[in-house]
């Protein structure tokens, strides 16, 4: 039996960094100017069926909920179960609940909570001491790149897969590679997660253990019975010039394939999500998200849920895998990935977020990530292929992708 846990929360003062309170093991949550991150471990709570066996969101909220909550703390400050769920729904997951959690609220201030067994002393002093992250003298200087697999092997397997979809067996499906960086020092996790951030601020930029990433694509978020979801399909690169990043938009608004590609995805969310919400509203037409690197097509979908209200994280299973991941019909894509892609993607465009005791909480995909283990880095980019998609351009975007994660991680 799991000892009483109770939560205590005490503003802080000053600047805080996020990235180096989650340290190289911890958690971290942020976009913008607002986030969180956690260390230690109060709770984890072990989903051994995978997020998609039904009832798998309940066990998380029951554990949340028997937390003793601390009722001199703000709106929106809250022990929170953090996660980064496998792309495969079947595989076992677990979500832990930080035994010390700072949040930054959207109004800049700053609130540290401890998640302990009840009458433990509170250390919310000691807490703040951050662990110690990479530096100037030991980051490392050295790097070396390789892919698993040779450019010939992977677009030969994009031909396999525009085959498969002209023989009528898919309408889309979505295929990663893998690129291996050994550096000469181990990497911090929390360098990486901080330059992310600087270089990506609009993204959901998260480290949870060694998985750090940088993601445009939210899956899902709940607050009460509002809910949204933000998916994207539909790459171009960006020039940099504002004119001709102008020109490359039109091009991709007036491309069949990739208007076709970003159809798809939309069109299975309205149908996953529109017998939960009573209001839903999806635009007609994409808008263009702009990156540092690349634009995507984006549409912004909002609705509101029937009561009761599914959990955050419950929403988050009845999503994934999306066509944005994974392909369509999505059974048949999982098969010709499981057959053809040669690469475990653990958490790679997995749900990962966090979820809290009100069911509220916040879920991307794990795209735009790197498994760091020590000096090693696996980085993963994945494109999705419908009829049309030309392989060599394929593997193109799949580059353009990897150098967000590459930006922040090689550093010679």
């Amino acid at each position: 039996m799991r000892p009483r846990l109770t939560a205590r929360s005490v503003p802080l003062s000053g600047s805080v960094s996020l990235a180096a309170f989650a340290g190289e093991d911890g958690f971290l949550w942020q976009q913008e100017h607002h986030g969180m991150a956690g260390r230690g471990e109060a709770m984890r709570i072990d989903l051994p069926r995978g997020l998609g066996h039904p009832g798998a969101a309940e066990p998380v909220l029951e554990c949340l909920r028997s937390i003793e909550p601390d009722a001199s703390a703000p709106h929106g400050v809250a022990p929170v179960a953090f996660g980064a769920l496998p792309f495969d729904p079947a595989a076992p997951a677990s979500l832990v609940v930080p035994r010390r959690l700072v949040q930054v609220l959207g109004d800049g201030s700053a609130w540290l909570t401890t998640v302990a067994p009840a009458g433990e002393a509170g250390d919310e002093r000691d807490a703040m001491a951050a662990p110690v992250t990479g530096s100037a003298e030991l980051a490392p200087d050295g790097f070396e790149l390789s892919s698993p697999r040779s450019h010939q092997q992977w677009t030969g397997a994009i031909s396999d897969a525009i085959a498969a979809i002209d023989r009528g067996e898919l309408t889309k499906v979505v295929v990663a590679r893998e690129v291996v960086v050994r550096a000469n020092r181990d990497i911090s996790v929390a360098d990486v997660a901080a330059r992310l951030h600087a270089l990506y601020p609009s993204c959901y930029v998260f480290a949870m253990g060694g998985f750090v990433g940088a993601s445009p694509e939210l899956l899902v978020h709940r607050q009460g019975c509002t809910v949204r979801s933000q998916p994207l399909a539909g790459t171009y690169p960006r020039s940099g010039d504002a004119t001709a990043d102008a020109e490359l938009a039109a091009e991709m608004f007036s491309s069949a394939k990739e208007r076709h590609e970003h159809r798809v995805v939309i069109d299975n969310l309205q149908a996953a999500l529109g017998p939960l919400c009573h209001v839903l509203s999806v635009p007609d037409r994409p808008s263009v998200m702009a990156l540092r690197n690349v634009v995507h097509l984006s549409t912004d979908i909002r609705g509101m849920l029937c009561e009761p209200a599914p959990s955050a994280l419950e929403l988050a299973a009845r999503l994934h895998p999306t066509p944005a991941v994974a392909g369509t019909p999505t059974a048949d894509a999982l098969a010709w990935l499981a057959a053809n892609e040669q690469l475990d993607r653990g958490s790679y465009a997995g749900p990962v977020g966090w979820m809290d005791a009100a069911g509220d909480g916040e879920w991307a995909l794990g795209i735009r990530s790197a498994l760091i283990d020590g000096p090693t880095a696996r980085l993963f980019a994945g494109v999705g292929i419908v009829a049309g998609s030309d392989p060599a351009r394929e593997l193109a975007e799949t580059q353009l992708k990897l150098q967000a994660l590459l930006a922040a991680l090689v550093r010679p």
